[in-house]
């Protein structure tokens, strides 16, 4: 799978059409995805790192990745899409986004859940995941983004 197969980060629950600053979907800001296809492959790369970097920091703090290959090897058999040139944290919440219903055994894919997580059922992490990642791209998006947003308002 390579990563021209997957050309943007949306995953089609795109929020902002509702009114919403950050997508619940994708996590882009609402500027982001209605001026995506404008973008250079810089732009584009740095959106892409910042979603990573938020992803990475919540996987990180539920489980823990121990076989990389193992867990890509699973996502190639299963027909996963992903980013390969992304950390295996973002891999595995592909997996977990798209298996969360039917996968009884998560070593098998690689990965292990952090001890206070062990007894959650993987669609209730799922959500939490989601919803944690959520939070730090609004966070994101209200410390850095929007002041500079009112500034532009308050100047004109």
């Amino acid at each position: 799978m390579s990563n021209s197969t997957i050309k943007t980060p949306c995953v089609g629950l795109c929020s902002t059409v509702y009114g919403d600053l950050v997508c619940r979907g994708c996590k882009r800001f609402h500027h982001e995805v209605i001026q995506w296809n404008g973008y250079d492959e810089e732009a584009k790369r740095a959106v892409w790192l910042r979603l990573e970097q938020l992803l990475v920091q919540v996987m990180a703090g539920k489980l823990e990745v121990f076989d990389p290959q193992k867990l890509r090897w699973q996502l190639e058999q299963r027909k996963i899409r992903f980013v390969p040139h992304q950390s295996e944290y973002c891999w595995a919440y592909q997996l977990i986004a798209r298996g969360a219903r039917v996968i009884s055994n998560l070593e098998a894919y690689g990965m292990v859940l952090l001890p206070e997580f062990r007894d959650w059922a993987l669609p209730e992490l799922r959500d939490a995941i989601d919803r944690e990642f959520f939070i730090l791209s609004e966070a994101h998006y209200q410390r850095y983004i929007a002041p500079a947003f009112l500034n532009d308002a308050l100047a004109d």
